[in-house]
């Protein structure tokens, strides 16, 4: 392999080492400014997206340990990575494609395990991880906040009672 090709193939594999996920978009017929949003848009939700050379990035795929993704590359393919929250990223290109009818998401990968574009689409429906941490947080704190009331309410009960006694005597 030249020089300019393993340097192209090793960037894939930083890339895709990096991060925790990875989608597939054919982005075919998409102009440049709009392909600028949505690398401004990714860039905001923490991810990026690049465009990949298909026969290479099957390579890097293969040697980053991901599976060997075969004749599934086809087309003008790009890779969108990132190393925070995957269904905020998957959520983006999920809006970007609903507002300019591309790009199309192809397959992804989670963890070295396979989505397929239901799959990321499913993803891109659920809440941020940072709301449903809060959620899981209230749902944590409930029990603590009903037991501080039941603890609480027999005294506030008498305090209520000697305060009518006391403005009934005076």
């Amino acid at each position: 392999m030249r020089a300019e090709k393993k340097n192209i193939s090793e960037e894939y594999i930083a890339r895709l080492n990096a991060s925790p996920f990875f989608f597939v978009v054919d982005y075919t017929g998409l102009k440049v400014g709009p392909i600028t949003e949505l690398r401004k848009r990714l860039g905001q939700a923490g991810a990026e997206i690049h465009v990949v050379k298909n026969t290479l990035f099957r390579r890097a795929a293969r040697e980053a340990g991901v599976a060997d993704l075969g004749a599934t590359l086809s087309g003008q393919l790009a890779m969108v990575t990132g190393k925070r929250d995957v269904s905020v990223a998957a959520k983006v290109v999920k809006t970007f494609s609903a507002e300019f009818d591309k790009p199309k998401i192809k397959f992804g990968y989670l963890n070295n395990q396979r989505l397929e574009t239901k799959d990321i689409l499913t993803l891109a429906d659920l809440p941020s991880l940072d709301v449903l941490r809060s959620k899981l947080l209230g749902v944590l704190k409930a029990p603590a906040t009903k037991l501080v009331a039941l603890i609480n309410t027999p005294a506030s009960q008498l305090v209520r009672v000697l305060q009518a006694r006391v403005e009934k005597g005076a």
